[in-house]
């Protein structure tokens, strides 16, 4: 099949891209990306550009590496925020090789998407600027809600609204637009990915109540411990410590155990998780409804196929 050849492709591109004048760039770049992961945003960006109409992959190859670069940065960040130890089943670049290099290999990565999209229209590039831009506007909410208690389901969404499907609508957007797609399938696609993106972080935040890091093949409790999830959990509940009462003993415990019983309340993991799954298919319902405006085509099965694999993963 086209896409999975020229994922290969991507995937030679990505090792490239990491190299670096300086040895250490390049090691903790190659470390992270070299990782894998699942490769949905550009898997996303090569199918709708087929949608769309699109037919030489290797016109958009650097737009899909752009994307999983832009993707792959904001983790090593959040690896950071989080403490995490475990991404993509290795150990983070933060810590091997501590904060501060984790913090410029973030920043490193940001900066070679520049190299990658300086050959395209400035309308591709402000597509992937203004989801960007989303993606640090989503972390900042998440950390200082979190922060502050003000965890609630309308909170939730905003976050994970520009955390996560800010990038699925651009990789969508980037592969259509490419493509010279007409409005009506532009906007389609946007709206198929803006779905897809909020289905993805939700079935996300439910495998992060009750699966295991091994599993996961990240530090699994970091979500619940920063008050992602909460919606999930409580349909609407606010966070713990959202609370004017002083807290007591059992309050201060703030281990991922004690945090997920706080936040459930009542509730047992396996019901917070048939919720949130509940939810997440009603978003990949809505997301494959949108493909009804595309002309039949393998591509646009495959985006349909694409919204049921989101949901049904276990990691």
């Amino acid at each position: 099949m086209a896409v999975e050849h020229t994922l290969q492709q991507l995937e030679d591109l990505l090792i490239s891209v990491a190299d670096s004048a300086v040895p250490l760039l390049g090691q903790t770049s190659r470390h992270i990306l070299g990782a894998g992961g699942k490769r949905v945003r550009p898997r996303l960006l090569l199918l709708a550009f087929e949608a769309a109409g699109g037919e030489d992959f290797d016109e958009v190859i650097p737009l899909a590496a752009a994307v999983e670069i832009i993707h792959t940065a904001t983790l090593v960040h959040d690896d950071i925020n989080d403490h995490g130890t475990l991404r993509r089943g290795r150990e983070t670049v933060n810590s091997r090789w501590g904060g501060t290099f984790a913090l410029l290999t973030g920043d490193y990565l940001f900066t070679r998407t520049y190299e990658l999209m300086a050959p395209y229209s400035t309308e591709l590039n402000l597509i992937l600027a203004r989801a960007a831009t989303a993606l640090v506007e989503g972390e900042t909410m998440q950390i200082q809600a979190a922060r502050e208690g003000t965890f609630d389901r309308q909170t939730y969404f905003q976050i994970i609204a520009r955390k996560t499907a800010a990038l699925f609508v651009a990789a969508a957007e980037m592969g259509a637009t490419a493509a010279e797609a007409p409005a009506e399938c532009l906007r389609a696609l946007s709206q198929y990915a803006f779905h897809l993106g909020i289905a993805f972080q939700l079935i996300d935040d439910v495998l992060d109540l009750g699966a295991n890091s091994a599993q996961l093949g990240k530090n699994a409790g970091i979500d619940i411990a920063q008050g992602r999830g909460i919606a999930v959990a409580m349909q609407g509940g606010a966070s713990p410590g959202n609370t004017s009462a002083p807290a007591t003993e059992a309050e201060n415990d703030i281990t991922p155990e004690a945090l997920q019983r706080r936040i459930l309340r009542g509730t047992t993991v396996e019901e917070a998780s048939a919720k949130g799954r509940e939810k997440a298919q009603e978003f990949a319902q809505q997301a494959i409804e949108q493909l009804a405006a595309l002309p039949a085509s393998p591509a646009v099965d495959e985006l349909r196929a694409l919204a049921h694999q989101v949901v049904e993963r276990d990691h």
